[in-house]
């Protein structure tokens, strides 16, 4: 794992359910857990994690425009959570009341050889993937 994907474990740990968050939003405690929890999965801790919209993304690179080929966790308003992707025209997989189901679900689908995450964006990920294997 690099440092810059271990900083960004650190960063979303330290902030899950505080950013921005409306006054009585009941979302900080569900996403906090989800955000524990993945962490706890050592194939997800390989990958760079990020967060908006109360969703957990999980990317094969560090920088932006970060890889979209990996299924994301959301977190509904009644506290439970939803596994979608890996893109956003993707159909829900599923819901599910438990972090641990929904992180299960991911780690299920995960791309062979999935990780630690490449230090670059996803078209430099993409260039070295095609001279690695030969393309």
């Amino acid at each position: 794992m690099t440092n810059t994907v271990e900083a960004a474990w650190h960063r979303i740990l330290i902030t899950a359910g505080e950013p921005h968050r409306p006054e009585g939003s009941p979302l900080p405690a569900p996403f906090a857990e989800l955000v524990r929890v993945a962490h706890a999965e050592p194939p997800l801790r390989r990958l760079y994690p990020w967060a908006g919209m109360w969703e957990l993304h999980f990317s094969r690179c560090t920088e932006i425009r970060h890889t979209w080929d990996i299924p994301y966790i959301g977190t509904l308003k009644d506290g439970r959570y939803y596994v979608e992707g890996p893109s956003r025209s993707s159909p829900r997989i599923a819901e599910t009341d438990s972090a641990q189901a929904a992180v299960a679900m991911v780690v299920e689908r995960l791309p062979l050889h999935c990780g630690p995450a490449f230090l670059g964006n996803a078209e430099e990920l993409a260039a070295y993937e095609r001279v690695r294997d030969g393309g």
